[in-house]
């Protein structure tokens, strides 16, 4: 659980899907979770850029796609 998250929404602001919410700020530690059978796409070790890097695809079973390095 992370403690220094910033929210962007007040709360009961409907959201849809892929819409940003919030924020977990540098230096606070993330687990995240993904269901049985999706594919990962960020690679162990590799540093997320907060809005930008996508870390699974919950689309699972669609071929061609793959995590970068660097």
């Amino acid at each position: 659980m992370a403690r220094r998250i910033v929210p962007f929404v007040r709360p009961g602001t409907s959201v849809g899907a892929g819409e940003r919410i919030g924020m977990i700020r540098f230096g606070s530690r993330v687990d995240l979770y993904l269901p049985e059978g999706v594919r990962p796409l960020a690679a162990e070790g590799q540093t997320a850029i907060a809005g930008e890097t996508i870390i699974a695809d919950l689309r699972s079973n669609e071929n061609g796609r793959g995590y970068r390095v660097g």
